[in-house]
C-alpha cells in the first residue's frame, strides 16, 4: 500500500490540475522563522503507548483562515497571496484505546531544511514542530523521513468537488463523508471523521489507517460529529 501511495504521489506531480488540488498556490516566505521549543505539560503529558492504527488529518483553510484572529502565525496561510485549500494538519499515531501516544520523547528545533521541505503542506512554521515534537517522536523515525511520509500520504489524498458540495442546500456530514471516499480508491465513510465548528462548519478531516498506512473504518473512540449533523462549507475563494 505505501508504495502505491508514492506512486500516487509521483502522478500527482505530473499532473498539475490533480497536483494543486491542496495548495492552488504555495510560494516560500524569503525568511523562514524559527520555532519554540515545545514539550510535554501538566495538562499534555508525556505518554509512551504502543501504537494501534494512525489518523492523517487535513484542515481545511477558508474556514480556517476565516476565523484567524490575524496574528503573525497565521499570516503565510492566510494574508501571504498564496491560496491554500486543504493543508496537512499531521500524522498522528493512535493507541488501542481511547488514550494516545505523545511527547514520547525530547526534541529540539527543527533543522530549516525540513522546515523549508514541508511549509508548503502545513504552512505553519510552530505548527510543523507541534507536529514532530508531540506525534512524530513516538514513532521509531527521523524528522525528515517523518515529514516525508506524511507528505507522501497526504500527496495522495484526492477530493470531491468542494464548491459544489459547499452551494448544496443540504449536507449531512455522512453525505459529506461518502463523496469525500468516493474520490480515494480503498477508502470508505466510515473511515472517516469530521471536526466542525460550533456552528457547523467544516473545520478539519480525519482520516483513519492502519499500521501499514491502508484506509480502515475508524475505531469507536476516534470521536467526531454525528453522521446526521447539518455541515457548512466555508467557500475556497
Amino acid at each position: 500500500m505505501l508504495l502505491s501511495l508514492f506512486a500516487l504521489a509521483l502522478i500527482a506531480l505530473v499532473m498539475p490540475g490533480v497536483a494543486m488540488a491542496q495548495a492552488g498556490q504555495c510560494r516560500l516566505p524569503a525568511v523562514i522563522a524559527r520555532p519554540h521549543v515545545e514539550g510535554p505539560s501538566d495538562k499534555e503529558p508525556k505518554r509512551v503507548l504502543p501504537i494501534g492504527y494512525y489518523t492523517l488529518a487535513v484542515s481545511w483553510t477558508p474556514q480556517y483562515c476565516k476565523t484567524s484572529r490575524g496574528g503573525a502565525r497565521d499570516a503565510f496561510q492566510c494574508r501571504s497571496g498564496n491560496r491554500f485549500a486543504f493543508t496537512l494538519h499531521g500524522l498522528w499515531p493512535d493507541g488501542h484505546g481511547k488514550e494516545w501516544p505523545q511527547y514520547c520523547r525530547p526534541a529540539g528545533p527543527l533543522p530549516r531544511k525540513v522546515i523549508r521541505d514541508h511549509l508548503c503542506a502545513t504552512p505553519s512554521v510552530q505548527l510543523i514542530q507541534h507536529e514532530w515534537v508531540k506525534h512524530g517522536t513516538c514513532m521509531p523515525t527521523t524528522p525528515a523521513k517523518f515529514f516525508a511520509l506524511s507528505r507522501t500520504l497526504y500527496a495522495a489524498l484526492r477530493y470531491p468537488d468542494m464548491a459544489a458540495l459547499a452551494a448544496r442546500p443540504s449536507l449531512s456530514a455522512r453525505d459529506f463523508a461518502e463523496a469525500f471516499a468516493a474520490e480515494n480508491a480503498g477508502m470508505v465513510a466510515d473511515g472517516i471523521r469530521l471536526n466542525v465548528t460550533r456552528d457547523g462548519a467544516l473545520s478539519e478531516v480525519w482520516i483513519c489507517m492502519d499500521r501499514q498506512y491502508r484506509y480502515i473504518a475508524c475505531p469507536p473512540q476516534q470521536g467526531g460529529v454525528r453522521d446526521r449533523a447539518q455541515l457548512r462549507i466555508e467557500p475556497l475563494r
